[in-house]
């Protein structure tokens, strides 16, 4: 359809110039007829004046021979502006280019581009942002820069939150394994992460654990500032996960009041907020996603110990899946000191994460810890080499794992 609007166009406009060219000898001749009947008319004209007698014989032969010079003049005048045979190519070639170069042009432009797609120009964007203004973004597309990305620098947070966020898009909106895996290593390298946040929100929301979501989203807003761009579709989530899971939606003065504050007094509000949660958990011990919500928020706030403490209470109540045991043992691993092995507790946690996940990084590394320091150097090696087969060659990690290695051979 553009197409032919193009052609259309192309020809309508040729058209245009070539009219006043293929009309100029209608014209001079139109020109030459006009002027001729004039001419007759004051011959005749001089007639009748001789004829009445009010004109000499003699004034009208003058008045006649100056009628005739005219009439010689503007037939001489029109043969000077006609083209002569000789000329044709002359008179037909300009119309012939006019028409002829357009519609090649055209022909190219419609052979070899691409006149479908939108304005995309370079100038607009950051350099180096989309190599091809002509690709669509995929999410496979995204999901091979993503992972071009983390091959140059694995522990990008950036990289890893655009590997979640396309695995996301590439199941339709589903948040999957492989997605929260990649958003959890990316909040274990900047743990304040909004898009990692949101979408593991979203996860727990898809999961049934709509409380955790929006206590989470809540969360994000509230460190969020008031300009940024994820904020309107962050609410309106909050909103849509609320009611359907009939919950109390935060009303907007709530939510002005929260991003009115300076960071020191948001955040002594959001603790405030989240105490008042753990004061209203002790009157009703039963309500696990409550201690769930309760956890997540402590852990946010950097309160591992209160946080692994609200995963226990929760636990008691009914098993954790290995999502929330991941989260519970990084609670635990967070309050080790540099060189010390995990304590019975962390130990406990690590290894159901372990017999829920065999190559879970976490679990293997911190459980070798364990198991060395205990003397139990063949269980130390196997969990550290099976680490080590697991990791990019350019892993940080690598280094000390070695050495670990070394150390328990």
């Amino acid at each position: 359809m553009l197409e032919f609007l193009l052609a259309l166009l192309t020809t309508a406009t040729v058209g245009a110039l070539l009219v006043p060219l293929l009309r100029a000898s209608a014209q001079r001749t139109e020109r030459l007829d006009g002027a001729l009947a004039i001419y007759r008319d004051q011959l005749a004209e001089i007639e009748r004046a001789r004829a009445d007698g009010t004109t000499s014989e003699a004034e009208a032969a003058a008045a006649r021979i100056e009628v005739e010079r005219r009439i010689l003049a503007a037939a001489n005048a029109a043969d000077e502006s006609a083209p002569k045979d000789s000329s044709k190519l002359h008179r037909f070639l300009p119309p012939a280019l006019a028409l002829l170069i357009p519609l090649l042009a055209l022909g190219v432009y419609l052979n070899v581009g691409r006149p479908g797609l939108p304005a995309a120009p370079f100038a607009s964007r950051p350099a180096g942002e989309h190599p091809n203004p002509n690709e669509q973004r995929t999410p496979e597309r995204l999901l091979a820069e993503a992972r071009a990305r983390l091959a140059e620098a694995p522990n990008d947070p950036d990289a890893l939150s655009a590997l979640g966020e396309a695995l996301t898009l590439e199941a339709d909106g589903t948040v999957t394994p492989a997605a929260r895996e990649a958003f959890n290593k990316s909040l274990a390298e900047r743990p304040d992460d909004a898009r990692a946040h949101y979408y593991l929100g979203l996860h727990e929301a898809q999961s049934g654990d709509s409380k955790a979501a929006v206590a989470r989203w809540q969360e994000l807003e509230a460190r969020s500032p008031p300009d940024a761009p994820w904020l309107p579709m962050l609410r309106a989530e909050i909103a849509r996960v609320s009611r359907a899971a009939g919950m109390p939606v935060p009303t907007r003065d709530q939510v002005e009041a929260m991003q009115s504050l300076a960071p020191e007094q948001r955040q002594q509000a959001i603790r405030s907020m989240v105490e008042g949660l753990d004061a209203r958990l002790k009157e009703n011990p039963a309500d696990r996603a409550g201690w769930l919500r309760l956890a997540n928020a402590w852990r946010v706030l950097g309160e591992n110990q209160k946080a692994a403490e609200a995963y226990a209470r929760a636990d008691a109540l009914a098993p954790l899946d290995t999502r929330t045991l991941t989260d519970w043992a990084e609670a635990h691993v967070r309050q080790i000191a540099p060189g010390a092995a995990p304590p019975p507790e962390a130990v406990a946690v690590l290894e159901r994460l372990e017999k829920a996940e065999p190559r879970n990084a976490l679990a293997l590394f911190y459980l070798g810890a364990a198991s060395f320091a205990a003397g139990d150097k063949p269980a130390a090696l196997r969990r550290w080499k099976t680490l080590l087969a697991l990791l990019p060659a350019d892993a940080p990690i690598r280094g000390l794992l070695e050495e670990q290695i070394k150390s328990a051979e």
